[in-house]
């Protein structure tokens, strides 16, 4: 049996778009773990830990293989003291953000405003490699460039080599 594949395609923004009321905020604090990828640079281990709105917390070991637009992903849920048991091994190799999910029709575009640094990437997953997506109107004046196929954008990349120039 196969992984579940993710497919998304990755835009680089100029700023943090003026977000549709309907917005829904999460605070995001993941890292990456140093033996997960063993010797595979297309194997990325992470744990997250997301908090929601009403302060609800959910934690998450998630493992992605492949590059580009489709990427195998597992995920599993962790109970809060098997994310703690795991964080401090992510220590050097973390992000942190606020994810804004945003619904656009039958998509959700997810806009990431990184805390701990000066970036802002757009990101919408899909259900086939082929299918067309524009970003939406109040999106689209942002966009610089799409950024799916530059692995320097990737979280893990991101986590452990800084922010692209």
């Amino acid at each position: 049996m196969s992984a579940p594949l993710e497919i998304e395609r990755v835009y680089l923004l100029a700023r943090l778009p003026v977000l549709p009321a309907d917005a829904v905020a999460l605070k995001l604090e993941q890292g990456y773990l140093p033996d997960e990828p063993a010797s595979d640079a297309t194997v990325e281990g992470r744990v997250r830990r997301t908090t929601y709105p009403d302060g609800r917390l959910k934690h998450v070991h998630t493992i992605k293989r492949g590059l580009g637009l489709v990427r195998e992903e597992t995920e599993r849920e962790l109970s809060p003291e098997e994310f703690a048991e795991l964080w401090p091994r992510t220590e050097g190799r973390r992000i942190l953000k606020t994810r804004h999910k945003v619904p656009a029709g039958e998509l959700t575009w997810e806009v990431d405003a990184f805390l701990d640094r000066n970036l802002v990437l757009a990101e919408v997953e899909l259900s086939s490699p082929t299918q067309a997506v524009e970003p939406p109107p109040w999106l689209a004046p942002y966009v610089l460039r799409e950024v799916t196929n530059d692995p320097r954008y990737r979280n893990y990349a991101l986590a452990t080599g800084g922010t692209p120039r």
